[in-house]
């Protein structure tokens, strides 16, 4: 099936809501209004009444009647005392009630707590936000699941009409991971990759495979392997492996034989930013591979960061994505 049509089949009739905060945005507005159009979730645009009214005859489209716009700056007084009570409570001391009524003016770290309080189920930004506006909430508030200790950023790599689809990770949070936060990575990118129907084979990649090089780096990607494999005992995680041996089967034959991942690795790990950044970028360009992403793993609720520079499109497939992973444990 399409790639975007199995996320649509996953998540029509699931009832799952996404709070929107960029109303004034009219590439966010018409992504809204065709997602309440097509019945597939049910959109919250954060804006004044008029504006995103506006906005939406600016994109050619009336403003559906049933599509909700929550205007923070008139959001009831009593729900919204309960909004700054629960933000107090969970920064644990870290900001008073004056700071967060203050905070709470911004339409990110408000949409972040309509998530927090399970009043939607994820969160879609960044459109006109740089990526600091849209994470920092999230990790303040919804923060990362219970045995997670940071986010990470995957991206969803597909070519020829999507039959082919492989995920990298991290290639857009995390500078330098440690042993632990590598293989926390590696175990959350396995289900972020199920997402899109990829029945995951996990290389961790190093410039060593299977300790045909020594230092510090591909220690690092050893012990990763071995903290991952022990997290997830049911995954397909194997390390370190190159590149050419994790997915040439001729290669792996003779520098990983027995593997049940090398030569045929669908998910790929790197051991720092910038590989994974540089490696998804080089498969873009020289391989004419779509990157659909990134897209934020470990967190308690799926909270989505846009390019600045998308397309309505773009916002309409990455909601599609959100709403999937809110289906996920």
């Amino acid at each position: 099936m399409d790639l975007f049509e199995s996320l649509k089949a996953k998540i029509s009739g699931k009832n799952i809501s996404l709070v929107f905060p960029e109303g004034s945005d009219v590439r966010v507005v018409e992504a809204a209004i065709r997602l309440a159009q097509d019945d597939l979730v049910k959109p919250v645009v954060l804006g004044a009444q008029d504006v995103v009214s506006a906005t939406a005859k600016e994109a050619g489209f009336e403003l559906p009647a049933d599509l909700e716009v929550l205007d923070p700056k008139t959001y009831p007084q009593a729900d919204f005392d309960e909004m700054v009570a629960a933000f107090v409570e969970r920064r644990k001391g870290k900001n008073t009630e004056e700071q967060a009524r203050q905070m709470l003016q911004d339409e990110n770290y408000f949409g972040t707590m309509l998530v927090y309080m399970k009043k939607v189920d994820g969160l879609v930004s960044g459109a006109i936000h740089p990526t600091g506006d849209t994470v920092r909430p999230a990790l303040q508030l919804v923060k990362t699941k219970p045995g997670v200790s940071r986010t990470s950023g995957a991206f969803l790599m597909t070519r020829n009409n999507d039959t082919e689809r492989y995920l990298f990770a991290d290639c857009a949070i995390n500078i330098n991971p440690d042993a632990q936060a590598l293989a926390e990575i590696a175990v959350e990118s396995a289900k972020t990759a199920r997402l899109f129907d990829i029945d995951p084979k996990v290389a961790m990649l190093s410039f060593s495979t299977k300790g045909s090089a020594k230092s510090d780096e591909v220690t690092k990607v050893q012990e990763a392997t071995k903290i991952a494999q022990e997290l997830a005992p049911d995954e397909a995680i194997e390390g370190e492996l190159q590149f050419d041996a994790s997915f040439v089967a001729e290669v792996a034959a003779q520098k990983a034989p027995g593997s049940k991942v090398a030569g045929q690795a669908n998910v790929f790990v790197f051991p720092e930013l910038q590989s994974g950044n540089i490696g998804y970028k080089m498969a873009q360009r020289f391989g004419n591979f779509k990157a659909v992403g990134p897209i934020l793993q470990g967190l308690n609720a799926p909270i989505s960061d846009l390019s600045r520079g998308c397309s309505a499109q773009e916002v309409y497939d990455v909601s599609l994505i959100t709403a999937a992973q809110a289906l996920q444990d």
